[in-house]
């Protein structure tokens, strides 16, 4: 049974280890209260380390499910030569080395917050000190509450945009299309189901289909009809460019992270 630690018991964490098999992995977690700490560990079933340090110790993989601006300080005072785990964004394999040592094996993630509901895209990066073997290990974890997609590390910033931070102006989709509704007599809750629903069976429908978004796009646009209407005013309104525009900010932010 291969021993996970997490460094750190937020919110990803906490989802992440909800969806593990518990019968591959024990795991152990660590935070900044002990207290709150114990509570999280007793609430997920896992073991609750003492400190930081009894957590590596204890630990063949180490998580750092921390914020950003934490894990310098924690590497810098937690030395080991066991496999660290990353989902700090914007902290890159050549920075997370600078902070431990230059063979430190390293494995960098981002998943994003669907891993709440085991529905997380999951990006994955190792560096070349990484065995094979944990490098799988780390992909079963991640693999447990999502799909992982390897990749090249200069797409991170693109990945964290696209999976990491869209859920959010996903969210802001569903919302504004509900209060159209809202506008036009529907009640909120209402209105708000029906946009969800459907659009979570239209990304059903992209990853089904050997069509392309926009070959979609116009099999549900009949000429003169209602769906173009709202297209073209979707068009005229700069709709396209404008989810480009908000991507390219969000790439542009991860790029100048902690830098």
């Amino acid at each position: 049974m291969t021993n996970i630690g997490f460094i750190g018991a937020g919110k990803m964490a906490s989802a992440i280890i909800k969806g593990l098999n518990k019968d591959k992995f024990s795991v152990h977690i660590s935070g900044c209260n002990i207290e709150e700490t114990q509570k999280t560990a007793q609430a997920l079933g896992v073991n609750a380390a003492p400190s930081h340090a009894d957590l590596i110790q204890a630990s063949d993989i180490i998580v750092l499910a921390v914020k950003p601006y934490v894990v310098a300080d924690i590497l810098t005072e937690h030395k080991t030569e066991k496999p660290i785990v990353s989902i700090a964004a914007g902290i890159t394999l050549a920075d997370l080395s600078a902070m431990t040592t230059d063979t430190q094996p390293i494995v960098r993630i981002m998943p994003n917050i669907n891993a709440t509901i085991q529905k997380s895209t999951t990006g994955i990066v190792r560096n070349a000190y990484v065995s094979d073997d944990v490098f799988n290990t780390v992909k079963a974890i991640f693999e447990s509450v999502g799909s992982v997609h390897e990749l090249a590390e200069k797409d991170f910033g693109t990945f964290t945009a696209l999976a990491g931070s869209s859920p959010a102006y996903i969210y802001m989709f569903i919302d504004a299309m509900s209060r159209a509704g809202v506008l036009h007599g529907m009640p909120k809750d209402v209105s708000t189901k029906i946009v969800a629903e459907t659009v979570l069976a239209s990304a059903e429908m992209i990853l089904k289909s050997d069509e392309n978004p926009w070959t979609l796009v116009d099999n549900v646009s009949s000429p003169g009809g209602t769906t173009v209407a709202g297209v073209v005013s979707l068009e005229k309104n700069n709709f396209v460019a404008t989810v480009i525009d908000a991507i390219t900010a969000t790439i542009e932010k991860n790029n100048t992270m902690n830098k």
